[in-house]
């Protein structure tokens, strides 16, 4: 009788976040194309059955004429102009604004809905952001070591009333998180719900896309030309934005590190097989110093 004899396949940790990395983008990527095509096919069939009624009203404009004015519309929109409203809308480079733009280009979120349209603009843009990015890392990372320290200093100051140190961590972490999820992701929301006319889900969602540096633009604040918004509105959310994201970059660094223990813990030959990834570049350096 032939035999059978079961081979253990070592999978290195960079080889299993690869795979798991390239699962997860084919995953969303179906579930996105199942849950969101037949809703653009609907979108796209409302919208032509609008202007073939839109043309029908108005016998005086032909199709080109509509096609054409539609093209200024989508123009304006991409440099800026709500279409909506008159020539006296708010400004979307006033101060406060201006302010909020810097943020989204520092951070990197980059909404699309607003962009420079001159060329001294774009220029100025690019360079700007060649500065500012590094920078807004940097700032980042010191904001980040701050919050650990202070997060130290509130496993101290519990262990002297709790004695067991693993309990302290655990809920210096937990009321770390709390506290951080009620500054920047519930009380947050509730406020631009209340100022924008959104609801709740909407708001959050507008929270944790911006906060995510997704930024895809859908939802903005301060942009609706029929509200009157305070000056330093805009201002003021991009000041959240900065402070948001380092506490959202040190609870992600933190999850990142808890599943890495996890997977080391349940599986100890990806410790090993890392460690032995690295040995060849530590020797490379020793050898470069001989």
């Amino acid at each position: 009788m032939a035999r059978f004899q079961l081979v253990r396949v070592k999978v290195s940790w960079t080889t299993l976040l690869t795979l798991a990395h390239f699962t997860y983008l084919l995953v969303g990527a179906t579930i996105f194309q199942i849950l969101e095509r037949e809703a653009e096919s609907k979108n796209r069939i409302h919208f032509q059955l609008e202007k073939l009624n839109f043309l029908a009203n108005y016998t005086c404009l032909d199709g080109p004429a509509l096609e054409e004015f539609v093209q200024v519309i989508l123009d304006a929109w991409e440099k800026g102009v709500n279409p909506s409203g008159n020539s006296t809308n708010p400004s979307n480079w006033d101060f406060s604004s201006s302010f909020f733009f810097a943020g989204t280009v520092v951070t990197t979120i980059g909404y699309g809905n607003l962009s420079p349209s001159t060329v001294s603009g774009q220029v100025f843009c690019v360079f700007y952001a060649l500065c500012g990015i590094p920078l807004n890392l940097a700032f980042l990372k010191q904001l980040g070591k701050c919050l650990t320290i202070h997060l130290g200093r509130l496993e101290r100051g519990m262990v002297s009333v709790v004695p067991h140190k693993q309990t302290v961590e655990a809920l210096a972490v937990s009321l770390f998180f709390i506290t951080g999820s009620l500054l920047f992701l519930v009380i947050p929301p509730l406020l631009f719900s209340y100022v924008e006319g959104w609801t709740f889900g909407e708001g959050f969602y507008f929270t944790f896309i911006t906060l995510s540096t997704i930024g895809f633009g859908d939802y903005v604040v301060g942009t609706d030309p029929g509200k009157q918004y305070i000056s330093l509105y805009r201002s003021l959310a991009g000041i959240w934005i900065i402070f948001a994201l380092a506490w959202l970059a040190l609870i992600l660094n933190m999850g990142a590190r808890i599943m890495e223990h996890a997977i080391v813990l349940t599986h100890p030959g990806f410790k090993k097989q890392e460690d032995d990834e690295n040995v060849p570049s530590s020797n490379l350096e020793d050898t470069s110093k001989i």
